[in-house]
């Protein structure tokens, strides 16, 4: 199973059985992070949509075409957030999209920070990744400050790009790229 260690967090993937800590997590946060989302059923809340989203996580983490890890606190056993990197292309493209969320009681402490370079760093070293693009509402001011703090690139405005709590949404294009890269 995939786990990965900062300073102060554990990163890693979850195993079917553990669908409740997924559940606890998204239910917890349910209200602080819906601005940020699709429009959601009540059946994405319940165990058997939940234990299908940790299956299709192992799925593509096995066909190395995502990589879906959860934050912990080192010694405690509660998903604090999520970070992925999803839809890797390799070949001449070598590029993947970076998704993120934190617990609303965890924000504004640089965690987020913390495990996004880690994450970075799998990126580039383990999968040879040459970029990363993040898309985020220019509203979502937190997330803004993460990307740039992290060396993200502003690329431009994606006008209506995603459809968020049943409207489409304006994104900024972020991009960092792996100067390493060959």
């Amino acid at each position: 199973m995939r786990r990965y260690e900062t300073e102060r967090l554990i990163l890693r993937g979850l195993e079917r059985e553990e669908w409740d800590k997924l559940q606890d997590y998204i239910i917890r946060n349910r209200n602080f992070l819906k601005e940020w989302e699709p429009l959601r059923e009540e059946s994405y809340y319940q165990r058997e949509s939940l234990e299908k989203t940790i299956n299709s996580e192992n799925e593509s983490y096995e066909s190395r075409s995502s990589l879906c890890l959860y934050i912990f606190n080192k010694g405690e056993d509660r998903i604090i957030g999520s970070a992925s990197l999803t839809n890797m292309v390799y070949g001449v493209f070598q590029s993947c999209f970076l998704g993120y969320k934190l617990d609303e009681r965890e924000i504004n402490r640089g965690k987020m920070t913390e495990a996004l370079g880690k994450l970075i760093d799998i990126a580039f070293t383990e999968y040879g990744l040459h970029r990363i693009e993040a898309n985020i509402m220019p509203r979502n001011i937190r997330s803004v400050r993460v990307a740039e703090k992290l060396g993200f690139m502003n690329e431009g405005l994606s006008r209506k790009y995603l459809k968020i709590m049943g409207t489409w949404e304006d994104h900024i294009h972020y991009v960092l790229l792996n100067e390493k890269a060959e």
